[in-house]
This record gives C-alpha cells, structure tokens and sequence, in this order.
C-alpha cells in the first residue's frame, strides 16, 4: 500500500495533557509521556492519530504510572524542554528532533540526528536517526549471534529459522528465532541509557552499518513509538525495561537442575535405560526431554501407543529416581480431516485456525506434513490450547517444551527439506476488537503460543509452577518462558558464541536462558563436549541435547574422562543450586540477570566494554570458560576496584589484574569477588533428593575484612511464594579493629526450612585451623559468632 510520505515541518503548538506533553507539527503529532524521572516514552503520529493499545502490549498502560513532577520550558526559540528531576528531553522546533540530557550536568545521553525529521516513507515504513558518539557501546538485541559488542551490525527483528540462510547459523546471522527491539548504549564511567522499539512489525536497526557514526532505526508499518529509559548504569536500565516488559516468575526448583534432550529418545524402554545410567553412573540429572518421536503421527497432544503404552506409568516410576518429564509440542496441527483426531476436529469446528485473506484455510508443512496453525492471537484460541495441556499433565509431565513456533513452515513435506515459508503478511488475526494481520502478528505467534500455554498450565495446576521452554519469542517473553539459542552446531565457535548470547538475551530482560550444549547439528568430540559442560553447568538453563543422526552425545558417551569431568561440574552446579535459586529470585523481582557481561557490573571500566569471553554469575564469580581446541592456558582479566579477587579452586587471593590462567582439561577458571559469601549446599542426585540440611558458606573477605550473601528459600514448587511464604536470610562478616571477627546471620520471612547444619569456610584457610573455621546446627536462623583470628578450631 501506497501512502504519502511525510516528515515533521515548524512547530505550531504545545499542550500539556496530565503527564504527556503534545507537540502538533501541522499535520503530524509528537507526544511525549513522562511515566517516571527516568524514563520516556516517545510517540509520532504521522497523520495526527495515536493508534490504541494493543493487549500483547508492554505491561502497564501510560496511564497506570503515578503522577511525576515534571516542567515544560518554551523559552527558547531552538527547542522545547521538558525537565524532570534527572533528565532534560529537548524538543527541536523545526523537524522535532530529540536531545536527551542528564538536568544534573547537561550531558548528551542521547541526540537524533541534528537537522533531521523521524519520517513516514511512501511505502509506510517508518525511520529515526540517531546519532552514534565514537565512545559508546550497543549491546542486547535479543539472541544475536557474533561478538558481544554490536557497533557495526544491521539486525532485523522477524523471528525466523534461519536454516535457510544458513544450515549451521553462525557469527553473520542476522534474523533468528527471538525478535528482541531493545538496545543498551553504554559510554564508559558516564552510563548511558536503554530505548525499546514498542513496534511488533519487522524492524531493524542499523548500528552504523550503512553509516558510520548513526544508528538507524525503522520499522514496516504502525507506530513511531519507542520508550527511553535512563540508567545510567547497565542494572538500573534493566530494571526498569524489564518493569515494562515483564519478569519471569520463580520458576520451579528443579527447572535448575540439568536436563537431557535428544531428537529422540523411544520408545519407552531407551528412556528408561538413560535414567538408570544416570543414576547409576552419579551424574547429577534432573529432566528427561521427549523430542517429537513420542507423538502418534507427530499429531500435537498424543502419545505413540506403540513406543509409549503407559505414559503415566513411565512418569511416575521416573519421578521415583527424582527425573521430571518435559514434552515438545509444535504450533502445526496435522490437517487431520478424517481419523477423529480430537485437536483438528475441535480447532476446524470453532475456527480456531489462521485463514488467508481470502478466508481460505492456510496450509503448510510441519513434521505431521499438511498443517494447520492456530490464532494464537485471539483470546479463546488461547485458551482452548492451553486447555489442551490437561491429559500431559494428567499423566504426570512436568513442562512444556515448545519448538518451531516462529512459526517453521516449509513449502513441501519436510522429509524433502523444501524452502521455508510464512503465514501471508495480509492473513487476518486476532479478536474482532483488535484485529491484525500477520505482518503485525507474526514477531508475536511464539510469543502467544508460549502465553497460551503458560495461562493454561497456571488454570490446569493453579497451586504448581509451571516450566515452559521456547526457541521463539518476543520482547517480554521472560514472562512466560525460559529460552534456548535454538538449532546450534558443535563447532569451536559455538561455544565462544554462546558466552555473547547469553549476556545479551539477560540484558534485554532474558535470563532463564541456555544452550543446546555440545551443539545440536553435528559430531563435534570429546574435548569440545568438555569444555562445553564445563560452562554449561554455570548457565541458567542447562541443558545437553543433539539432532537425529549425531553420535550419542550421553555425559558417558565420550568415556570416562569426560564422564568424570561432566561429574565434577554436575555436581558443581547441583551445589551452587542454593545460590542460583537465590539469584532466580532477585532476577523475579529486578530482572538482574543471572549471566552477566562484564560490563553489568564494571561500567565505569573500558576494558570491560568489549569483553565478550568471561562472565559473571550473579555479582560474586566470575567464569572464564576455555573455548579453543588445545588450549590449556587463557587470558583473564580481573577488575580493579571490585574487593579484590579469588581463585575458586585454591581459595588464595589474585594480585594480578591481567592474567594467564592455568586451564588444564578439566579445568574452567573460576573466580570469587572479594567482600562475597557463597551460598552452597550438598552434592545431590536431583534437587529434590534431600532438603537442604547442610549448607556451606563460603566466606571471600573484601580488604577491609567484610563479606556479605544472602539465601532465599521456600518450598521450591507452588505459588505459596506469591502469599509471602518465603524466608531470607543475610550473611555478613565484619572485621573489628583488634582482630576480631564478627559472623552474623538474620532471617526474615514466615517459611521454616528444615534444621540444618552450616559450614563456615574462610578463603584463603585461617591459619592454623584449615580451611573450615566452624559448624554449628541452624534451626533459627538468626546467629552471630565472633572469632579471633588466631584462635584454632
């Protein structure tokens, strides 16, 4: 469709309408609202009409922020002003450009380009420029492949299967399974600000690709409408981008534990065989994936009688050995018109499936071959899919693994592999009230299957938490679903590549996120695998899984080495559960991610800008993980500032800023922050194998011989949490100045665990007393204990 293009001319007026500010530009409006002193939200309606919200939109309408102060300044014949308390947005007069500033010290946070008008093209796209200073830094976008640091790139949001363009996606994909509009630009020691793109069209930035020094911001169609939000540090932007898009609830306990995945294990017999080798081999193991083999016909919502006679049975002799069930589902339902398959005959009678504009029926290929795809846009498809969980559920699986809901679509069977193809741009969605087509819908059609099923899970068990996994998304689908990077490959650069994607999905509010470890297309070995499950044991979502046709790819499969290796990381991260619980739990409340860049933390560093090759977990270790073939030794490179810094292993303390770490094959540098208190408990089979009885704090003093960590707890598995049935408790150490030693625990919240005993190591070891200082039995949770240094124990 043809429509006029239009800039922004002279500005004729200015009206203040409660906490929006208006700016009428002939034809054409500008609105700004001020939702807080930090962050904006900026609109233009080419053609003077602001379109309503949408229901899949970000969290809170403008109208539910509480009222801010806010001053709107019309003294200067260049520019409009709105203040605030922190910030300054001028409002250009001619073409209505933008320059965001600090009010404290008039600093440019951000500036459009000078002389420039945001436009609406002939073809209705949409464009704004923003100008691009040489010392700042752009990070998010979502999954995106290659380095961590994105100056230089042009990145499409339209959530997409790249297998097209690249069997092996790799550093140069573009499009990809997540489509994430939200960027972070980051000048070092002067912080710097967040904007998301609130558009569900396709739309791409242009990180001065075309043109050095501008980013170029467009769209396809709909709104000119974005937030910016202020820091200015890395955290505080992602708290409040994650307060407009959502955070993900505490997820299940066990959601942490590792999870094995292969396409496929059946019939029933091979997955029992795997979870006896598990156990009976003590590899730490939690969750048994079932890829699309388990399904009759790859018919949605069945079992392959032949394979899987007693699902309920194998489930539950499975959660006897401590292992939860977790099914894939696809969005394609098989076009079934003839065999009473309950899931077409019900989606056919009520309409529930995408129909072409010209009311046709849309078809495509899928596993099942011909399929259909349900409207996961209107509100009652939503609904009757997530009904359509019950029986699962019912036969005791644990959560939901939904897959090629980009949606995947081919043009021919998918055995003959043909080209991949999409619902028509003009095929209509959605309710009556807010009807759409799919080039609005389509960055959405994951995202609302991922709802559809988290919405019914909650219905169907509304006392359980549920665990929901996708490869598509769209902004805000932390809300929902935990995420993996999709169809990766065992290749070397995979796994440097993973590091990159996995800070990046945290900083654009996804942090329950993981690989596909060892790499899902192709061989790969031994050495590989390795250093693979070295760094995935510390992911948020871990999780080992491969294609049809790949060796085994079992921890036991590369023999007993690697088996060993894989041991001593399982059970690594089986003992850092308690902490990464913890940090689930301030990633639900903050939206901090669990696998941070360095930058997160250490922004007022420059050095820290461009490290894409080690990451924190949490604010207190660092990992430094081996991603080259041989290498036995790898640069470090340690923060000053951060309260010194510890070897994991040895627990001695690290003068060195820039280091050659040992890194022999079982060995993945590790690194403590000092001031922090670890929080580990014992070594365990599966989350659920015993409660917490003892619990190990790890003690990392800072040089003026302080420490703090905290631990949060509750029943790991129901929504009691939500009522505030939950506990804390905060661990601090302070240094006297004759010596002494002060240990003191606090707990808060209602939620009693069970008695525990607590270990009390200090790293480096105390002199003369080893390295464990103390235990004691902890019922209360409220304790001191002072020490003299020199006092063996």
């Amino acid at each position: 469709m043809t429509v006029e293009s239009r800039v922004l001319g002279q500005l004729e007026r200015v009206d203040r309408n409660g906490q929006q500010v208006i700016f009428e530009f002939g034809p054409s409006r500008l609105a700004v609202a001020i939702l807080s002193d930090q962050l904006l939200r900026v609109r233009y309606a080419f053609d003077g009409q602001f379109k309503p919200r949408r229901s899949w939109a970000v969290t809170q309408d403008d109208s539910d922020y509480p009222a801010v102060h806010f001053e709107v300044v019309e003294d200067n014949p260049v520019f409009v002003e709105i203040r605030t308390a922190r910030l300054k947005l001028r409002v250009r007069r001619d073409k209505g450009g933008l320059e965001l500033l600090d009010a404290a010290d008039d600093r440019l946070i951000m500036q459009d380009l000078p002389a420039y008008s945001p436009e609406r093209r002939p073809d209705g796209s949409l464009q704004s420029l923003k100008v691009m200073p040489d010392d700042e830094f752009y990070y998010g976008f979502g999954e995106r492949t290659s380095l961590l640091e994105k100056r230089g790139r042009r990145y499409t949001c339209w959530t997409t299967d790249p297998v097209d363009t690249d069997l092996d996606h790799g550093p140069g994909t573009d499009m990809m399974y997540q489509a994430i509009p939200f960027y972070m630009a980051l000048r070092p020691r002067l912080g710097g600000y967040g904007l998301f793109f609130n558009n569900t069209y396709k739309t791409v930035f242009d990180v001065g690709y075309k043109q050095p020094g501008l980013l170029e911001m467009e769209a396809a169609s709909g709104e000119l409408d974005y937030y910016l939000i202020y820091g200015p540090d890395p955290a505080a932007i992602v708290r409040r981008y994650t307060a407009l898009t959502g955070r993900t609830p505490l997820p299940p306990r066990w959601a942490l534990g590792y999870h094995q995945s292969r396409w496929s294990y059946f019939p029933e017999g091979r997955i029992r065989e795997l979870a006896e080798s598990f156990r009976a081999r003590r590899l730490p193991a939690e969750v048994i994936h079932l890829d699309i083999d388990y399904m009759q016909g790859y018919r949605v919502f069945t079992w392959d009688a032949e394979r899987f006679p007693d699902p309920a049975r194998l489930c539950a002799d499975l959660a006897a050995q401590g292992f939860k069930v977790v099914t894939i589902i696809d969005p394609g339902v098989k076009y079934d018109p003839h065999n009473n398959y309950r899931v077409f005959d019900e989606g056919e009678k009520n309409d529930y499936f995408v129909r072409k504009a010209d009311g046709e029926l849309f078809h495509g290929y899928v596993w099942p071959d011909d399929s259909v795809f349900p409207d996961f846009v209107r509100s009652d498809v939503r609904e009757w899919w997530g009904d359509l969980h019950r029986g699962l559920l019912e036969a005791g699986v644990r959560g939901i693994w939904n897959d090629m809901n980009e949606p995947a679509i081919a043009s021919t069977p998918f055995g003959e592999w043909g080209l991949h193809i999409q619902i028509p741009d003009d095929a209509p969605q959605g309710d009556e009230a807010e009807r759409a087509t799919h080039a609005e819908t389509h960055n959405l059609y994951g995202y609302l299957e991922d709802r559809a099923t988290y919405e019914g899970l909650r219905r169907l068990q509304p006392d359980t938490r549920p665990f929901l996994l996708t490869r598509a998304g769209y902004a805000g689908i932390q809300r929902y679903s935990a995420v993996w990077t999709g169809d990766n490959s065992a290749l070397w650069e995979h796994l440097e590549m993973a590091m990159p994607q996995l800070a990046n999905l945290g900083l654009s509010g996804v942090s329950f996120a993981g690989t596909d470890i060892g790499g899902f297309w192709g061989a790969g070995g031994a050495e590989l695998w390795a250093r693979w499950i070295e760094f995935g044991a510390f992911s948020a979502f871990s999780r080992g899984h491969s294609a049809l046709d790949t060796p085994p790819k079992e921890p036991w499969a590369w023999g007993e080495t690697v088996e060993r290796i894989a041991r001593k990381y399982l059970e690594l991260r089986y003992r850092f559960l308690p902490f990464l619980y913890t940090l689930f739990e301030e990633n639900s409340r903050t939206g901090a991610p669990l696998l941070r860049p360095m930058l997160y933390q250490f922004w007022h560093d420059p050095a820290t800008m461009l490290l894409h090759d080690q990451v924190m977990l949490g604010q207190a270790l660092l990992l430094a993980p081996v991603y080259r073939p041989g290498a036995e030794r790898r640069y470090v490179y340690l923060p000053q500032g951060a309260g010194g810094w510890y070897d994991f292993w040895s627990g001695e303390p690290i003068e060195e800023t820039h280091l050659l770490a040992h890194a022999p094959f079982d060995h993945l540098p590790l690194y403590v922050r000092g001031g922090s208190i670890l929080t580990l408990g014992p070594v365990m089979q599966y989350s659920d194998e015993r409660p917490l009885d003892l619990l190990s704090l790890e003690i990392y003093l800072d040089e003026r011989g302080q420490a703090e960590g905290e631990l949060y707890e509750d029943d790991g598995t129901s929504q009691a949490y939500q009522r505030g049935e939950s506990c804390r408790t905060t661990y601090t150490v302070t240094t006297e100045p004759d010596g002494m030693i002060r240990l003191t625990a606090r707990r808060a919240g209602v939620f009693q665990p069970a008695p525990r005993g607590v270990e009390i190591r200090f790293h480096p070891p105390r002199p003369r007393s080893g390295p464990l200082l103390h235990r004691l039995e902890d019922d209360a949770g409220n304790w001191q204990i002072t020490l003299d240094s020199a006092t063996p124990l």
